[in-house]
């Protein structure tokens, strides 16, 4: 705290660094998605709704708290709880802003790696005459850490590095030299990219390139509204996680950027200019890309299906074949726009990750920016590399779920209960319009003290007893099956298949078929198991004593192959052990710093 305060240059570089945190991977590879998976235009009504009674409010309570904690000279979520209420409490409730940064910034370093990876094979014509297969396999082979695609030992962990380098470069040159100037360089190329191939998706032509459709029609089915849609409660579940992904809402971080205003700066303006701003990235932008260029070549039938997959699959396993049907230069054009802009709205949001935990490091140990900078590589270098060795073993996938999904209700739900109910709605409102040139309507008084805790609340809860496959009309007095992605029925391992042991002599098979094929690929041995519902192909080692033979039939359960193995649940386990001592060094460490610095947070509230 006796460190220099810093302060944004410029309302534009604010907007610009703020924006950069929204827009993020998600806008262009997950709502897409969502939308085809939740009614198409349908989805746009709960979206819309859950931003104004959700997206907006949080951003309201993120960005007065964050400037009130700045103005006291605080700039990490635990110390700006704190100031809101003088419970002790809250500065551990804090600790999830910290914890959420943590676990999302491991792995999503390692996906921004992936973006910069690809526009260095689009450049040097890597995927230039690959068949689709051959593509989908490039990025498998990618993802195998034994595996080069360039010829350089360890690529994955190479390029997850330089990423990681450069993150901790950039935060290291401060706010105005380092986060403000990123961000107005990249922002406007993000921007540039975007439309320069939403503008290519739309004039895509039926017969030309290889296309069988025109670009419209993708634009027409994702946008044509199937209104029953609305009657299913995750439709509206979807809409609103959306919008949590979609604005970095519950993580500490707009908190964090926030807290560099000063006293004077407009909270209401450049809050909805960046709330809008990644609206207009996300519905305008984001949905122009992956689905109508993939509908052009693939039609609507076989999308629907790639997208059941995740936008992964779409974006890194088909849209650079897609792009190579254009022509030599075109398709290096389209590669280095659709993998540079995921790779600036990467960059622009793990600095804004990076940003409370360096914050913090500042705060409770009183290091310098360079240093805290450093401790930020080292800590997310320690939980990264786990997701870049065991990606496939369930490591990202615990990572995601915990720290990218429930870590960010849990906190946003909490914040907001502070804000509302313990702050109180008339300290708050002061709060928001400190400074500002424009009032909020008085109508989100009630939605702030009301309708958004309760409905945070509700999310909460519909996630922790999610019934099976979302089908909300199972629920009954009598008890219900739960959905393996709820909170208990993760916590209980639900659908994690038969090989339940950590370590054990026989693999057994997770689903049922036939031993279509027993092959080698990329000196890795697979045993292929095709079934009504799909193929799957299990590894297994050389010294391993294989149980059946090509045309066995096989069911759930049923021996596979012999030896010393060690199942994914251990890596699972493993990870959300090491998500526990996360949180719990994180508590330790506010503990230590509150009593090392002896802070005050009893001084009276001063709003005037």
């Amino acid at each position: 705290m006796s460190q220099p305060k810093e302060a944004w240059g410029s309302r534009l570089g604010l907007v610009l660094a703020m924006a950069g945190n929204a827009v993020g991977l998600g806008n262009f590879l997950r709502f897409p998605i969502q939308a085809v998976q939740n009614g198409g235009g349908a989805f746009i009504l709960p979206y819309l709704l859950s931003f104004i009674l959700l997206g907006i409010p949080l951003l309201f309570i993120e960005w007065s708290t964050g400037k009130f904690g700045g103005l006291r000279g605080f700039n990490s979520p635990p110390y700006i709880l704190q100031t809101i209420n003088k419970r002790k409490v809250w500065k551990y409730i804090g600790a999830f802003g910290l914890f959420s940064n943590i676990v999302i910034a491991s792995y999503y370093c390692y996906i921004e790696s992936w973006t910069l990876s690809y526009v260095y094979h689009s450049i040097v014509g890597t995927f230039r005459g690959m068949s689709e297969t051959q593509v989908s396999l490039f990025f498998d082979n990618y993802l195998d850490v034994r595996h080069s695609t360039t010829g350089i030992p360890f690529e994955a962990i190479v390029f997850y590095i330089l990423c990681l380098v450069l993150n901790i470069w950039i935060l290291s040159r401060g706010l105005q030299k380092g986060i403000e100037k990123v961000a107005k360089i990249c922002m406007p190329l993000l921007l540039i990219f975007g439309l320069f191939l939403a503008v290519k998706a739309f004039t895509l032509k039926a017969g030309k390139d290889g296309a069988v459709f025109d670009g419209i029609v993708g634009l027409n089915f994702l946008w044509t509204p199937d209104f029953t849609s609305l009657t299913n409660p995750k439709v509206w579940l979807a809409a609103a996680g959306q919008i949590f992904f979609t604005l970095s809402l519950g993580m500490g971080c707009i908190q964090c950027y926030a807290s560099y205003l000063k006293k004077n700066d407009d909270i209401v303006v450049n809050s909805m200019t960046t709330g809008f701003t990644n609206e207009f990235a996300e519905i305008v932008i984001g949905s122009a890309i992956i689905i109508p260029i993939s509908i052009g070549y693939f039609g609507i039938d076989k999308v629907v299906e790639l997208a059941s997959f995740g936008g992964f699959g779409l974006g890194f396993r088909s849209l650079p074949y897609l792009f190579g049907q254009w022509g030599h230069i075109m398709s290096i054009l389209a590669g280095v726009a659709f993998f540079g802009l995921l790779f600036f709205a990467g960059i622009t949001s793990s600095l804004a990750m990076g940003s409370p935990i360096v914050a913090f490091l500042k705060d409770t140990f009183g290091w310098q920016r360079v240093k805290a900078s450093l401790g930020f590589g080292f800590i997310i270098l320690l939980f990264g590399l786990p997701t870049v060795l065991f990606f496939s073993k369930g490591v990202f996938d615990q990572y995601d779920y915990w720290g990218g999904t429930v870590a960010l209700v849990l906190f946003a739900m909490l914040e907001t209960i502070l804000f509302s109910w313990f702050l109180g709605i008339k300290k708050g409102w002061k709060m928001i319009h400190m400074g500002a040139e424009m009032k909020v309507p008085t109508v989100f008084k009630f939605v702030l003290k009301y309708i958004t805790p309760v409905l945070l609340i509700v999310i909460f809860l519909a996630s922790l007893i999610k019934p099976k496959d979302d089908n909300w009309s199972l629920l009954s007095f009598k008890g219900w099956e739960l959905d393996n992605s709820s909170i208990i029925g993760e916590l209980r391992h639900q659908g994690i298949g038969p090989n339940t042991k950590w370590m054990h002599d026989y693999f057994f098979a997770e689903n049922t078929g036939v031993v279509d094929s027993i092959y080698t690929y990329n000196q890795r041995n697979y045993i292929c198991v095709a079934g009504e519902n799909g193929s799957k192909a299990y590894e297994y080692k050389s010294s391993y004593q294989l149980m059946v033979g090509v045309g066995d039939k096989v069911e759930i359960g049923d021996k596979l192959f012999k030896g010393k193995i060690i199942n994914d649940v251990f890596y699972i386990d493993l990870s959300r052990i090491a998500l526990l001592l996360l949180i719990g060094i994180i508590m330790t460490t506010i503990y230590i710093g509150y009593k090392r610095n002896n802070y005050n947070f009893d001084i009276p509230l001063d709003l005037d």
